[in-house]
């Protein structure tokens, strides 16, 4: 099975806190998915011989800002060229993009799981973020989509903003689980250099939060999700049983997906390849066939270690069984020495033949997994 990926690099406007690639000039926009299309019609070669596409997910960027039929354009040119077996089509969406009409029309044509950002109830981090959606938008956005005859559902949560104490988070976690979506991505706010956010941080205007303070409120985050029966089967991520994300479980499994559009990244199941981050340099290179996908070669010791941090990251860790078949090492052999310190910190568990970190590691996971490393 394999997955893709489509990036849609446009946004209405720019979040102060994202580095994701986009663009908020729109007036290309078909020719634009016109080159996607064809993209998706090249590249089907990209991923292994036989393999059946099981996920499509619609990433950005804001794909909720194209029309209905332009999503559905694209799905037709998947399921014309591509194997299918399909378990999921997962469309991101903000809020303020979701009419009923839309709605509607994106169920109708085989979307059945939204990711919504809703990043927030509280309309004062709203604007400051510079989101374009209000907290009356978030609160109601859920409803409509249900009536609209989804069920599954996703919502994005921003913790970490430098308040004076947790009120804001601990609204947001109680309004996010009254809302009860099945499933919630929640991340902490990072300055990112190239961003609002990193120029005010750059010039004194803004300073972040506190470490301590950002990890007592992903403390919280677990302690009520765990008390409303969502688990969190990875890092960021907190689902109901049943309602996990299946694209995204593929990518810290090690699936192969194909990644379409400006920036959009791709796993052929042994290197990884990105796409050039330049709408303007994507659409000339389509139009000329020239060279848009750069190949990142992994040896054994990359793949190693990136399976690692992102087997690390969820609820079914590292399968030592499937490490050493795989590359040819026994892990508890050749880290001995920092899975037994790891667990005398009570921050990693082996159980059978898992390694998997626990609550208080799971605040720590990227360097714990650099200490496994090879």
């Amino acid at each position: 099975m394999s997955g893709i990926y489509i990036h849609i690099p446009f946004c209405k406007q720019a979040c102060h806190y994202c580095d994701f690639h986009f663009s908020t000039q729109t007036g290309y926009r078909e020719r634009m998915l016109q080159a996607m299309g064809e993209e998706l019609k090249q590249r089907r070669e990209y991923l292994p011989d036989g393999t059946r596409i099981q996920t499509i997910y619609f990433g950005g960027g804001t794909p909720s800002l194209l029309p209905p039929g332009e999503i559905e354009t694209l799905l037709n040119i998947i399921s014309s060229h591509y194997p299918l077996a399909l378990q999921e089509v997962t469309l991101e969406a903000n809020p303020d993009d979701l009419s009923k009409e839309k709605l509607l029309a994106y169920q109708s044509m085989g979307v059945d799981r939204l990711s919504i950002g809703i990043q927030s109830f509280q309309e004062p981090l709203l604007r400051y973020y510079n989101r374009a959606h209000t907290a009356a938008e978030s609160h109601r956005v859920l409803d409509y989509a249900r009536d609209a005859g989804f069920q599954k559902l996703s919502i994005d949560l921003m913790y970490g903003f430098p308040a004076p104490d947790h009120e804001y988070w601990l609204s947001d976690l109680e309004m996010a689980l009254q809302k009860d979506p099945g499933h919630i991505s929640s991340y902490s706010l990072t300055v990112e250099a190239d961003t609002a956010l990193g120029r005010w941080t750059k010039a004194g205007k803004f300073l972040p939060a506190e470490e301590e303070f950002v990890a007592e409120q992903f403390e919280m985050l677990q302690e009520a999700m765990e008390a409303k029966g969502y688990i969190q089967y990875e890092i960021s991520n907190f689902g109901r049983e049943g309602q996990f994300a299946v694209h995204n479980t593929n990518y810290w499994k090690g699936v192969p997906y194909l990644g379409i559009g400006p920036s959009a990244h791709s796993f052929d199941g042994t290197n990884r390849g990105h796409n050039i981050p330049n709408n303007a340099l994507y659409l000339k290179g389509m139009a000329s066939q020239g060279q848009l996908f750069e190949i990142d070669v992994l040896n054994q010791e990359d793949r190693a270690n990136e399976y690692l941090l992102t087997a690390l990251r969820t609820i079914w860790g590292v399968d030592l069984g499937y490490f050493e078949k795989t590359y040819g090492l026994d892990l508890r052999t050749v880290r001995s020495a920092e899975i037994h310190l790891l667990q005398q910190h009570g921050w990693l568990s082996e159980s059978g033949d898992s390694l998997t970190l626990t609550k208080a590691g799971k605040l720590l996971a990227d360097s714990i997994a650099a200490k496994l490393f090879l």
